[in-house]
């Protein structure tokens, strides 16, 4: 986890136009996602149905973030898709004694990622939003790096990949 949920949620597919591996294959695998993510406490019930829509949703996100990154139109059903999400109840928040609780279904979770998508697009962070240079990899992330070089989604992962296959190029160039 990156810390967006939003650029989160929509790397759980991973190399899109190649192997498209799908994380969410399963209502379970939703709810364990949700878990980890932490948006609400407690565990979130996901039906075959709402997995569905959780997955059109996650690709209605994609969809705009990528026309905010490769500074196009976002496509309308797209845009329309997003903004119903976050138009929906977001998660609610109360106090068991001194603990806080966020509760809420998956509705509330599908807003609560709409509306982190929102925060992203309509803020300064927006023309900091990049493709990660990993050569199977599709992750939109934010360089927050101080000079705005980052080519990576993360060092864990294709930033090591990248280093290590040009480490390994380079020690076949010194001995052949």
């Amino acid at each position: 986890m990156t810390g967006d949920l939003a650029l989160d949620y929509v790397a759980t597919v991973a190399e899109r136009g190649t192997t498209h591996l799908e994380h969410l294959s399963a209502p379970e695998d939703l709810a364990d996602w949700i878990a980890q993510a932490g948006i609400v406490d407690g565990p979130v019930a996901v039906t075959p149905a709402g997995l569905v829509h959780a997955k059109a949703v996650r690709e209605a996100l994609f969809a705009v973030i990528a026309a905010a990154i490769d500074d196009e139109a976002a496509p309308p059903e797209a845009l329309r898709a997003v903004n119903a999400a976050a138009a929906a109840p977001a998660p609610t928040l109360a106090l068991n004694g001194f603990a806080l609780r966020r509760e809420g279904g998956l509705d509330a979770v599908l807003s609560a990622l709409a509306r982190a998508a929102l925060e992203l697009l309509g803020g300064p962070e927006r023309a900091r939003l990049r493709w990660c240079a990993g050569e199977r990899c599709t992750r939109p992330f934010v360089d927050r790096s101080r000079g705005g070089r980052r080519r990576w989604c993360g060092m864990a992962g294709c930033g090591d990949r990248a280093k290590a296959a040009a480490y390994r190029a380079r020690r076949r160039e010194r001995s052949g």
